[in-house]
């Protein structure tokens, strides 16, 4: 069956306030959709002399209530938050994912109880340390009422698993006679994003030139922005900057 939707209304405003509260031209074209591969929280740990990468997460993630108020200032209506891999949970050590899982849990919650974003989980949950999951699901619902900027928690996630569940659910409704042809925009109904704007622009941090799968099928034809900048070092400036990148770019979406 075809997810369900979690449309998203964007905003739009004028000018937003810098640290000291003065004015700042605000770009004058800004993404439906920004996806943000959050990089470099380990050679941030690494670069400070700190004694495990745990303390690089917890400082990255930490930066994430901040990017949703910038975010909001500039009117973006939907954000796609790329915390934790499938890859991720293949890879690392049980002692950092132990770590990420508990991080990952803090910043649901404390999102969650600012009741300014509807929160959208988006990833394998059954991966994840069941009490997680059920944070995830538990922090969805009690934002699904909210009007406030749409936020997709991608954990556990990967690009090419969100494929194939969509796929596998579009062949099963196809085989029950629910769905008689295949398109782009029947396809999009099954994706974990489904009802959203596909990613206008997606930015990835800490110098790294790729695009490591984020939203697979949406980020076709995103435009893509690389930042030198260490993740939990990013700040409202570097967004701005990224954003007025994406503004003065002539897309051709696929022309």
């Amino acid at each position: 069956m075809a997810r369900d939707s979690a449309a998203s209304v964007a905003g739009s405003g004028t000018v937003h306030t810098d640290v000291g509260g003065k004015p700042t031209p605000h770009p004058p074209l800004i993404p439906r959709h920004l996806g943000i591969v959050m990089d470099g929280n380990r050679r941030w740990a690494r670069e400070h002399g700190l004694p495990t990468a745990g303390h690089g997460h917890r400082a990255g993630f930490g930066k994430i209530p901040h990017l949703l108020d910038w975010c909001d200032a500039f009117g973006i209506g939907t954000v796609t938050l790329w915390m934790l891999s499938d890859d991720n949970i293949r890879n690392r050590s049980s002692a950092e994912l132990a770590d990420l899982y508990a991080i990952n849990g803090d910043v649901v919650e404390g999102l969650a109880a600012a009741r300014r974003w509807r929160l959208h989980p988006i990833g394998s949950m059954e991966l994840l340390p069941s009490w997680l999951a059920d944070r995830l699901r538990d922090a969805e619902r009690a934002t699904e009422h909210l009007n406030g900027m749409l936020v997709n928690l991608a954990i556990a996630y990967g690009g090419r698993s969100d494929l194939i569940c969509a796929v596998r659910a579009l062949v099963a409704d196809m085989a029950s006679g629910q769905v008689d042809s295949v398109t782009e925009e029947v396809l999009a109904r099954y994706l974990s994003t489904a009802g959203q704007p596909d990613p206008d622009l997606v930015i990835r941090t800490s110098g790294e030139v790729r695009t490591s799968g984020i939203l697979l099928w949406q980020a076709a034809l995103a435009e893509l922005y690389f930042c030198d900048r260490l993740w939990p070092d990013f700040s409202r400036q570097d967004l701005h900057d990224a954003l007025d990148a994406y503004s003065r770019r002539q897309r051709r979406l696929g022309a």
